[in-house]
């Protein structure tokens, strides 16, 4: 199981309230919600009338897959011209055996890849 969660720093230029920005913002989690099945909401700077920190996260059974829709959200919400992408940020964790070779070991080529220590806990 692969999850990915992503950040993103939105900036609403034409928003003169929080009322016009929690409208704006109201549309990109509504429509993001409805065409994806997306777990998203506001995380941060809800009390600022032009930024916002938007969360999402995405489960598959594939990284590529997670990347991709972190990817085709991301392109979405940017397209839909309500608030510009500032920032993102995009963490991918594996969770399960799939994370390590057939020997229990966790290779070169994961850590290139997702980085860490293996997923143990800290």
């Amino acid at each position: 199981m692969v999850v990915a969660v992503c950040r993103l720093s939105l900036h609403f230029p034409q928003s003169r309230s929080l009322k016009s920005k929690r409208q704006g913002l109201r549309r990109i989690l509504d429509r993001a919600r409805a065409k994806f099945n997306v777990a998203i909401a506001e995380v941060g700077e809800q009390d600022t009338w032009q930024r916002a920190r938007v969360g999402f996260a995405v489960v598959s059974s594939s990284g590529d897959h997670a990347q991709s829709m972190v990817d085709t959200i991301c392109n979405f919400v940017a397209e839909l011209y309500v608030a510009q992408v500032l920032d993102r940020e995009v963490d991918i964790l594996q969770y399960g055996d799939e994370r390590i070779d057939d020997q229990g070991v966790w290779t070169d080529e994961d850590e290139a890849r997702f980085g860490g220590d293996g997923g143990g806990a800290a």
